[in-house]
């Protein structure tokens, strides 16, 4: 029965195709799955052997480990720099989503929180 060895939800596409080309220079075989259309299922890749599985696994905790701290020497080096990317910097952007959100989260709340208010009246 084939096992996830990558988890592919969230994970940037340079990550995932990082991790493709590492399986396939090993010789892990190796299927992949899509979230599907409604986006419920399970993306990622599998392995069947269990033998290739471990094989697998290891390698891709060993990738794991030097592209955080790859990613943690960038983000550092960019904010000693001050050119790394802060929440003023994405309002700045684009206004307009932060707008939305705003209005979307007000409109959540309002609907949860009226039917009780009425009661209450």
């Amino acid at each position: 029965m084939a096992r996830l060895a990558f988890g592919l939800r969230g994970v940037p596409e340079d990550e995932a195709e990082e991790v493709r080309v590492l399986l396939d220079r090993k010789g892990i075989p190796f299927h992949e799955t899509g979230a599907g259309l409604l986006g419920i299922s399970v993306p990622g890749l599998w392995v069947r052997d269990t033998g290739d599985f471990q094989r697998a696994r290891a390698l891709i905790d060993a990738y794991q480990q030097a592209r955080t701290a790859e990613q943690r020497a960038a983000y550092e080096r960019a904010r000693g720099e001050g050119s790394h990317r802060r929440l003023w910097d994405i309002v700045r952007e684009d206004p307009l989503r932060l707008i939305l959100y705003a209005l979307v989260a007000l409109a959540i709340l309002y609907l949860s929180v009226m039917p009780f208010w009425r009661l209450a009246q």
